[in-house]
């Protein structure tokens, strides 16, 4: 129902390199790309099933003749080490500020969770403008796009390790500070609450020190919510920010989506969507098993 074939796009590319397009040659097309106008819906989708437990996820379009999994396999590291490293910086900075700004309310911490708050509601994009103009543009400081140095290898040399992380700097950044605010404040509301809670007056009458009752008691309480929140995050890692990647041309999975929706790369957009799908399951599993050691109120008595 969408406009625009994958089969003609590829066509396309035949005819420019002067191969010589048939019904035969549209066939094999459409065959290769996993669909047929002779074979019914129903068993073509059967079929994809089939393919999906082995392991194939179908020929690129972009890529092509590169296969799905392989384009993801060369992309999804990339995005997990950019994004997943920046959403753990910013949700361990976050609740750390929001715990301390907290616990003591109408300090000067306090004062600039609406300073934080206004940046998360910063579109990623703006905010990466304004740092590629400043920090690349203006002072030098960062390169503004590429996810490493060209004139390198790909490998697991230092070299290469070490341009990556100089590379990767500014989209970090740009995540950190966009997605900041959004942490503090829900630590910051989740704190001030639990110091209401009656167990919070206990300790403090029982004469435990208050570094005690600030950790063990209130934070380990607050930050309850922020486990669950940061699990559903970790979970959209593997989609990325897909307007970051655009703006610096970042090679992470988000470049891909993107370049596979503007060539109807349907084959690489059922991958993409695959692999975020089973990655927010698994996480939101994971942090529900890991209640239990969090939280004993969660856990099953005998």
């Amino acid at each position: 129902m969408l406009p625009g074939n994958p089969v003609d796009i590829l066509l396309a590319k035949l005819q420019q390199r002067g191969g010589t397009v048939t019904d035969d040659t549209r066939k094999a097309y459409a065959l290769l790309l996993g669909g047929d106008d002779d074979t019914p819906l129903i068993q073509q989708y059967w079929q994809y099933l089939v393919r999906l437990v082995h392991g194939d996820l179908g020929v690129s379009v972009t890529y092509y003749p590169a296969r799905v999994s392989d384009v993801i396999a060369t992309s999804l590291p990339w995005t997990i080490a950019l994004v997943g490293i920046s959403t753990i910086l910013a949700a361990s900075i976050g609740v750390a500020l929001g715990m301390i700004a907290g616990w003591r309310p109408g300090t000067w911490l306090d004062s600039l969770v609406p300073a934080t708050t206004l940046l998360a509601a910063v579109p990623y994009f703006w905010l990466a403008l304004i740092l590629v103009y400043l920090l690349s543009r203006v002072l030098g400081w960062l390169p503004g796009q590429g996810g490493y140095d060209v004139v390198l290898d790909p490998g697991w040399s230092w070299e290469f390790i070490s341009s990556a992380i100089y590379y990767g700097i500014l989209p970090a950044l740009t995540i950190v500070i966009a997605s900041l605010g959004g942490w503090l404040l829900g630590m910051r509301n989740m704190m001030v609450s639990t110091l209401s809670e009656d167990y919070i007056l206990t300790a403090r009458a029982k004469g435990l020190r208050e570094r005690r009752i600030q950790l063990h008691y209130a934070a380990r309480n607050a930050v309850l919510p922020s486990i669950a929140g940061f699990a559903i995050s970790l979970g959209f890692v593997v989609s990325g920010s897909v307007v970051t990647e655009q703006v610096f041309s970042y090679p992470g999975i988000g470049s891909r989506l993107l370049q596979a929706v503007t060539n109807n790369d349907y084959a690489l957009m059922q991958g993409v969507f695959l692999v975020i799908t089973l990655a927010v399951l698994g996480a939101n599993l994971a942090v529900d098993l890991l209640y239990g050691l969090i939280d004993p109120r969660t856990r099953a008595k005998g």
